[in-house]
């Protein structure tokens, strides 16, 4: 079973949910969460995530998109709407960018001198 990044509790206290009555939703929404950040940002080097910069962003980023999913979980409304998550859009470029660094750092770690 795949574990999520964010901790339902901390999604809940985020969303201020007290009941248990959406935990599975909750779980399937972080682990979305998480997988949409990480593909938006880059999954070739694994290592990048392990990094203690990298894990606060990624927790913040995933408890607002999921957070957004939960939201906006219903398609039964009158007015569409495209909910853009700011903060998840910010937070992934910044990743997207020490990814990158990331990735040329360890480039240039690797090639002979």
């Amino acid at each position: 079973m795949i574990e999520p990044l964010v901790l339902i509790d901390d999604l809940k206290l985020s969303l201020r949910v007290d009941t248990n009555a959406d935990d599975a939703l909750l779980r399937g929404y972080a682990i979305a969460a998480e997988s949409y950040i990480k593909n938006a940002v880059g999954n070739d080097k694994p290592a990048f995530y392990d990094q203690p910069n990298v894990v606060e962003l990624i927790r913040v980023a995933v408890i607002a998109q999921a957070s957004a999913y939960y939201s906006y979980r219903t398609a039964l409304s009158l007015v569409q709407s495209y909910p853009i998550e700011l903060a998840v859009e910010s937070i992934v470029s910044q990743l997207q960018g020490e990814y990158a660094k990331f990735v040329e750092d360890e480039t240039n770690a690797n090639q002979p001198t």
